[in-house]
Order: structure tokens, then C-alpha cells, then sequence
């Protein structure tokens, strides 16, 4: 039923490639199917002016589409002189639910930027940089530790993003471009490791939805952060 022929409940193929860039403090490439993002941490001796003092630290996200990672050509946001709506939105999204997963009194007064750049997209970009984002800030707090910067490990637990929805009247996870763009029901789901919900964003795209199909689509989004999670941890380990 599916276009690709997954199971309703089958996750794209997963794979993240740690230590992909010479300078970052923590780096990898996330792929969820044709979904490749580049994820990139690095740390930085400050924090925002807002909490200057405080000895609590700050992660937070930048996130951008190569001009190509689509069908049609994009243009830069660089070259229209200012960032678009959607990308605002999907890195607030991402730093908030990476600080979900982190003790910032343990991080210290120090900032970790987490760079997402989508290299290739084919649905889920955001949950993919999520996903890959994690990886990236715990080989860079991995060496916080290492280098004894800090000494408790500010990371209480990994952070993963998956994709839900109803297409052709069934509740179906992680959806790729075909299935998003048909979906009658779409949502995005973020749980930390042990289970506790970061955020959930659902909206009816064709047509509404019931609790029980939303209950269906928690469901799927457990099974899939899982499964998620059970990668990030073999890819740092």
C-alpha cells in the first residue's frame, strides 16, 4: 500500500556516520532513505546575554537546505537577505528539543551550537536533524569529559525525532516525500530515550483525526524513537 512497500510500521533505513568533518567538536551524517542531513556541534566558551552569570549553559540550532537537496533548484536564503519562515521555525524546534535532553547547570556557562544541513531531503528532514543533531552534541560533550571540562555528564538522555501519519486512511510511521505530500494527517513526534515526550505536532492536512487514531500514531512514534535511539547509541559507542 505503501509507495516504497514498507510494512505501516516499518522505518526508512537508518544509518549515522560519526566523525564526517575535521574541525567540529562532534559531527555526523544522519541518512533516514533518501533523508541525508549533516549535523555538525561545536562548542563555544559563552552563553547568550540572557543567561550571563547564571553557570548554566545553552544548546542551541541552526538549520538550512542546500540549494539542491530538492527537486528544483532553491535559492539561498543568504541571497534573499534573510532567513524564511520554515527554517525559524525547525531550528527553534531543534535547540528546544535538544536542551530537553540536557542538565545545562552540569554543562557549565558554555554554548553548543548544533548545525543541520540538509544535503539531500526526501521527508523528515526536521526529525532527521534532531535525530542526528543528539549524536553530534554527545561526541562533543564526550569531549567536555574527556579533556575534564566538566565532570558530571550533562546529557540525561538521547533525543530522537520520528515521523507519523494517516495516508490512504492508515496510520503509518516515519513518512518519506510521496506519503508526507498525500498524507490526509501529519505529525511530528520528539521523545527523550526514556520514553518522556518533548514536543508533538499533529495537524490534519486533508482530513481530521480521531483520539484513537492519534493513540495509533503515538504508538508508531514510541516503536520508531526507539529504534532511533538503539542507532544513536551503537553510532557513539
Amino acid at each position: 500500500m505503501r509507495p516504497s512497500g514498507r510494512e505501516l510500521s516499518e522505518m526508512r533505513a537508518v544509518s549515522i556516520e560519526t566523525g564526517v568533518t575535521k574541525h567540529a567538536e562532534g559531527s555526523c551524517m544522519i541518512k533516514m532513505g533518501d533523508t541525508h542531513v549533516l549535523c555538525t556541534a561545536s562548542l563555544e566558551p559563552r552563553v547568550p546575554p540572557f543567561i550571563k552569570g547564571s553557570g548554566q549553559g545553552w544548546v542551541t540550532a541552526e538549520y538550512g537546505m542546500l540549494p539542491r537537496s530538492t527537486t528544483s533548484r532553491m535559492r539561498r536564503e543568504s541571497t534573499m537577505g534573510k532567513q524564511g519562515g520554515r527554517t525559524v521555525e525547525i531550528q527553534r524546534l531543534i535547540g528546544r528539543a535538544l536542551r530537553a535532553g540536557v542538565d545545562r547547570n552540569a554543562l557549565g556557562e558554555r554554548q553548543i551550537t548544533v548545525d543541520c544541513d540538509v544535503i539531500q531531503a526526501d521527508g523528515g528532514t526536521r526529525c532527521a536533524s534532531i535525530t542526528g543533531g543528539w549524536v553530534a552534541l554527545r561526541l562533543a560533550v564526550n569531549k567536555l569529559i574527556k579533556a575534564g571540562d566538566i565532570v558530571t555528564d550533562p546529557l540525561v538522555s538521547p533525543v530522537a525525532a520520528v515521523s507519523c501519519g494517516i495516508y490512504a486512511g492508515q496510520p503509518i510511521l516515519d513518512l518519506d516525500y510521496p506519503e508526507d505530500s498525500e498524507a490526509g494527517v501529519d505529525g511530528n513526534f520528539i521523545l527523550r530515550g526514556d520514553g518522556a515526550l518533548i514536543e508533538v505536532q499533529m495537524s490534519a492536512e486533508g482530513s481530521v483525526f480521531s483520539r484513537a487514531q492519534m493513540d495509533d500514531l503515538m504508538g508508531l512514534a514510541e516503536k520508531g524513537a526507539a529504534e532511533l535511539v538503539a542507532a544513536q547509541k551503537a553510532a557513539v559507542s
